[in-house]
C-alpha cells in the first residue's frame, strides 16, 4: 500500500498545477506547458525527457525499467493542460487552487489534474522504491495540447518519439464516481470514446446596401438559418455495444433500461430523465447519437452593408460504427439538397470513434484493486463523448483504459458538470483515494500473470 506522504504529495501537486494555468486556448502559442513540466521534474528530482516542439510546448517522459524485460509495459498518460475559465462564472478563483469545504477548486480539478498529480506521486513512490517495484516498465508521459487535439503532445510522441513512450498499456483519463444502477455498484472505467467530425463551414451571398434588404441573398441569414436547422433537427441514434455493455449500470428502473436500447423509444426516455437530472440526460444523449453543436459564428463587417460571406464552426462527434457519409447523409437531409449543395464544409477533424475491449491484463488489474478498495470488482466499461489521448494508443490496438476512486461527495452527474464548467473542484479525499487505488492498480498488474 502506498504510504501517507504521496497521498499529500498528489494533494499538493493537484494544487500546484492548477496555479500553473496552463491554458490552452487553441493557439499553438497557449499552454505553456513546461511550467508544470518544471513541476514535475523538481519534484521527481529528475529531469526526465522533454519534448517541446514548440517554445512551452512541452511534455516529460520517464521510463522506469522493470524486474522483467519482457513483462508488458504499462504507460500512465495524463495531460498539463487546462482550457480557459471565466473568473466571473466562477465562485472562487479559478487558477487559486484553494481548498475549501474539503474540495480543491480550480480549473483541470477534475480533468484531470487531479489524476495528474496522482499519477506522478505514484511514480514518484516507484522510483523511491516505497513500491514495490514493478514487472513490466512503467512510463509517466505527462503531455502537453491534450485540449486542443493533442497535437504538440501524445500525437507527436508516438509519431516522432515512439521509443519514449512504447508501450503495452495505457492509463490515462476519464474517470468518474462510482455508479449504484440495477446491476449493482460498480466502478467506471473509459474504454472508449466518440470521435471528432468538427467541421468549418462557409455561406455565400451576394454583396449590397444595408437599408435595402428585400430579395437580398444574405450570407450572414443564409449560414444562420442553416445553423439553426443543424441545431434543432433531432440528432441520429445509434445504439453501440459499447452502450449496450454500460446502460445496466445507470441508476434507473428496468423499464427505463429497455428503453434506452431502443432506438424508437430513447428520445422520449431521455426527455424523461431530464427532468429529473438535464446533465445526465444530456451525457446518454451524447452517448447514444451522432451530435452537431455550431459553436463558432463570423460574419459581416460593417452594418450597413450585407454580407456576401459568412462562417463558422460545427462541434460534431460520432459513435463507433458511424463515419463521414453518415454524417453528411444527415447533413443533406437537414439542409435539403439545393441548401447542402451551396454551402462549403472545410473539414477540421476527422478522427474516428475507437475503444478497447474491457479485458485482458490490465483490466484484471482494476478490477483486483476495485475489489481491495471497495469491495467489488464490478466495473462499468464506459464510453465517453469527449476526445482524449487515449485514442492514439487505441488506434495502434493498444488497450487504453481511464479509470480514479472519487468518494461520494458528488455525483456521477454532479461530475460530468464540472468538465470545462464553473467550479470545478475535486475533493481532497478523491484525490487521495485515487492516488492509492492507482497504486494498487500497478501492483496487481505485477501479480497478473
Amino acid at each position: 500500500m502506498i504510504g501517507e506522504t504521496y497521498l499529500d504529495d498528489a494533494v499538493r501537486l493537484t494544487q500546484e498545477f492548477i496555479t500553473n494555468a496552463c491554458v490552452n486556448t487553441g493557439d499553438p502559442a497557449s499552454g505553456n506547458e513546461i511550467v508544470s513540466v518544471r513541476t514535475i521534474q523538481h519534484y521527481l528530482g529528475d529531469e526526465g525527457t522533454v519534448v517541446e516542439p514548440l517554445p512551452g510546448r512541452a511534455s516529460v517522459v520517464y521510463r522506469l525499467r522493470g524486474t522483467e524485460p519482457e513483462a508488458p509495459r504499462l504507460l500512465l498518460l495524463p495531460h498539463l493542460d487546462v482550457v480557459p475559465a471565466v473568473r466571473s462564472s466562477w465562485s472562487r478563483d479559478p487558477f487559486a487552487g484553494d481548498i475549501a469545504d474539503g474540495f480543491i477548486w480550480g480549473r483541470g480539478a477534475v480533468d484531470m489534474l487531479n489524476l495528474t498529480a496522482g499519477m506522478v506521486a505514484v511514480f514518484k513512490s516507484l522510483l523511491d522504491g516505497s513500491s514495490p517495484a514493478p514487472r513490466g516498465d512503467v512510463i509517466l508521459a505527462a503531455v502537453a495540447d491534450e485540449e486542443a487535439g493533442g497535437i504538440y503532445g501524445a500525437k507527436h510522441l508516438i509519431e516522432d518519439y515512439w521509443d519514449l513512450v512504447a508501450c503495452d498499456m495505457v492509463l490515462t483519463e476519464v474517470a468518474g464516481p462510482n455508479l449504484t444502477g440495477s446491476a449493482g455498484t460498480a466502478l467506471p472505467v473509459t474504454v472508449a470514446e466518440k470521435g471528432s467530425a468538427w467541421r468549418k463551414v462557409y455561406a455565400h451571398g451576394t454583396a449590397g446596401h444595408g437599408s435595402q434588404p428585400y430579395a437580398r441573398d444574405n450570407a450572414v441569414v443564409n449560414l444562420a438559418r442553416a445553423f439553426a436547422d443543424i441545431a434543432t433537427t433531432p440528432h441520429p441514434v445509434l445504439i453501440t455495444p459499447e452502450w449496450i455493455r454500460f446502460v445496466e449500470y445507470l441508476p434507473f428502473d428496468d423499464a427505463t433500461l429497455v428503453d434506452l436500447t431502443d432506438p424508437e423509444r430513447i428520445d422520449e426516455a431521455i426527455e424523461q430523465i431530464a427532468e429529473i437530472d438535464v446533465t445526465l440526460a444530456r451525457w446518454v444523449h451524447a452517448c447514444t447519437h451522432l451530435t452537431l453543436s455550431p459553436t463558432v459564428f463570423n460574419g459581416g463587417g460593417k452594418a450597413n452593408v450585407v454580407p456576401s460571406a459568412a462562417n463558422g464552426e460545427i462541434d460534431i462527434r460520432i459513435l463507433p460504427g458511424q463515419d463521414a457519409t453518415d454524417l453528411n447523409d444527415h447533413l443533406r437531409k437537414v439542409l435539403g439538397p439545393n441548401r447542402f449543395d451551396s454551402i462549403d464544409f472545410e473539414t477540421i477533424f476527422d478522427i474516428p470513434a475507437n475503444g478497447s475491449l474491457p479485458e485482458g491484463p490490465l483490466w484484471d488489474a482494476i478490477a483486483n484493486a476495485a475489489e481491495i478498495h471497495i469491495g467489488s470488482r464490478s466495473l462499468a466499461p464506459t464510453l465517453t463523448p469527449v476526445m482524449t489521448d487515449a485514442r492514439f494508443f487505441r488506434a495502434l490496438g493498444i488497450p487504453a483504459f481511464g479509470v480514479g476512486l472519487f468518494d461520494d461527495s458528488v455525483t456521477f452527474a454532479e461530475m460530468l458538470a464540472m468538465f470545462h464548467g464553473a467550479d470545478e473542484r475535486v475533493s481532497v479525499e478523491s484525490v487521495r483515494r485515487t492516488t492509492a487505488f492507482l497504486a494498487t492498480v500497478i501492483e496487481q498488474l505485477s501479480d497478473t500473470r
